[in-house]
């Protein structure tokens, strides 16, 4: 039996059963009996799963938030936004599948002319890898997790997924994975296109990625637990792609003209940034670098003084609070940093920790590794830097970032065309004059970023075109029209954007319209579901 607590008292949660060895084989049969079945292959019944799904997670908020605040601890608004969050991207997910724009569709017709060789009549699309497991994250319980952005990805690329739970929100998970499987019965789905799996310990998670049924993993937590996902998957006889999105420190740097212009409004976004929500979102910045002398002093007091205002923030877990209060008596044991707020024992039940701010030397960041690593909770450390050569020197030695934030002034952009690259060349998000909490969910969007940020620079985990995770493409040469996918056949009978002969060609009202084209297999009459 699996066994949750109440972050805010330390209390222990009813307990829940974890999934049996004859239940896990079932699932996993089921996804893979899916990837094949005429109705999941289906764009539109996909697409009305995930936006059934939507409406009956709105329709289920009081119980699934209610099941949330006890698990997490989080505040009720902050879940109600994230669970908000969670139903749009399903939505959006799955309008990408109805109108096929996950399939980069590529047509190069047969040329005999060609040289230095006549071409064949080569066809391209993206094909589903198949089943796709894809492991909750703590710190989301709902828009990272079990419905989360990589479910709602894997589904409109089209392939099953299998979501081990995780066990620090168990009942939060199952309410939402009895929608999720709802929601595909009502689409008219098998039941493989979603299973769902939860116990406590590491072995299930094992057995999962060491399974050959899996094609593909997505993992949203920390770099130990992502290094260890990825390097069992590579282990396997046959070698899977593992999408982890791990820890980063998402610097903020700061130029002493934006300071001197706006040195307090930097201070209260950067500790609203830090410690919101006890410093637990992967964006949160966990290193500042700021101009060393009068400008950086002023910076780092103003931050000080505000830290220290706040009061002691709930922190997920157990062991979250103890690696993180671990963490903070190391930082203070290096050479070269000073703690600038004061530690602070909370008198509360629960699992809680005080905002914390420490100032070290650059040299102090180039000689010992803990300060180049994630500190998951309410902490950042500011950087003096005295010039180019010492900010290039010390964003060069923080490696792979998910994001990097720059404040500076209209005064300093003529100067600054380097940083931008160096920026673009370290992280997968610039952020300016902004702070990198808050990531928005579009098309445009990249979550992930070269290593250790995550486990493959080219992709995200966030936004549209997340679905290419779980793609591989396919080319069909001299392939006879009635053999053809129908995205690729002449007449275009989909209405897809598609590149032929190299020029984008294509139809948005008939994207709009899938469901009305002869020969297109029609969605499931879903009965609509109230919002």
């Amino acid at each position: 039996m699996l066994t949750a607590t109440d972050p805010r008292t330390g209390r222990s949660l009813p307990q829940i059963a974890e999934t049996t060895a004859a239940e896990f084989d079932d699932v996993l049969d089921a996804a893979v009996s899916a990837a094949h079945d005429p109705s999941f292959l289906d764009a539109g019944r996909r697409a009305d799963m995930l936006r059934i799904a939507a409406a009956r997670l709105r329709d289920r908020k009081v119980d699934i938030l209610a099941a949330a605040e006890r698990e997490t601890g989080l505040p009720s608004g902050r879940l109600g936004g994230e669970l908000e969050r969670t139903c749009v991207q399903l939505e959006m997910l799955g309008e990408v599948a109805r109108r096929g724009e996950h399939l980069e569709v590529i047509i190069d017709r047969a040329d005999p002319d060609a040289q230095p060789i006549p071409r064949p009549d080569v066809r391209r699309m993206l094909i589903a890898l198949g089943p796709v497991a894809v492991f909750g994250a703590s710190n989301f319980p709902l828009a990272f997790s079990t419905a989360g952005g990589d479910t709602a990805s894997a589904l409109a690329a089209g392939c099953p997924v299998v979501v081990k739970g995780h066990p620090a929100h168990p009942q939060t998970g199952l309410i939402v994975a009895a929608v999720l499987a709802e929601a595909g019965r009502v689409a008219g789905l098998p039941a493989g296109a979603f299973g769902h799996v939860l116990a406590g310990g590491y072995e299930l998670g094992e057995q999962l990625v060491d399974d050959d049924r899996i094609e593909a993993v997505a993992f949203t937590g920390s770099l130990r637990g992502g290094k260890a996902i990825a390097a069992r998957a590579a282990a396997r006889p046959r070698p899977i792609p593992v999408y982890a999105e791990m820890g980063s420190l998402n610097p903020v740097i700061i130029t002493e003209a934006a300071l001197q212009t706006r040195g307090e409004e930097i201070a209260d976004g950067l500790v609203a940034s830090v410690a919101t929500f006890g410093g637990q979102l992967c964006t949160k910045p966990g290193v500042v670098l700021a101009p060393t002398g009068a400008a950086g002093d002023a910076l780092c007091s103003a931050l000080a003084r505000r830290l220290a205002d706040r009061a002691p923030e709930v922190l997920l877990t157990s062991a979250i609070a103890a690696g993180f209060a671990h963490g903070l008596t190391a930082l203070q044991e290096v050479a070269g940093v000073e703690r600038l707020t004061p530690p602070h024992e909370s008198a509360q039940a629960g699992f809680r920790a005080a905002p914390a701010l420490f100032r070290a030397s650059l040299s102090a960041l180039h000689e010992h590794v803990s300060l180049r690593e994630e500190h998951f909770g309410p902490a950042v450390i500011v950087f003096g830097y005295g010039g180019e050569g010492e900010l290039r020197d010390a964003l060069t030695g923080l490696g792979g970032q998910l994001s990097a934030a720059v404040h500076a002034e209209p005064r300093d952009y003529d100067g600054l065309a380097w940083l931008v690259d160096l920026c673009a060349r370290c992280a997968g998000r610039v952020v300016f004059n902004g702070y990198p909490t808050g990531v928005s969910v579009c098309w445009a969007m990249q979550h992930g970023g070269p290593y250790p940020a995550s486990s493959q620079a080219g992709h995200t985990s966030v936004g549209m075109t997340a679905t290419r995770r779980f793609l591989r493409p396919v080319a069909f040469q001299n392939a006879p029209a009635e053999l053809l996918p129908l995205a690729l056949r002449d007449g275009n009978p989909l209405g897809l954007w598609r590149r032929v002969n190299g020029k984008l060609t294509g139809s948005a009202a008939g994207q709009t319209e899938l469901d009305r084209r002869p020969g297109v297999p029609r969605r499931s009459a879903a009965p609509p579901v109230a919002r």
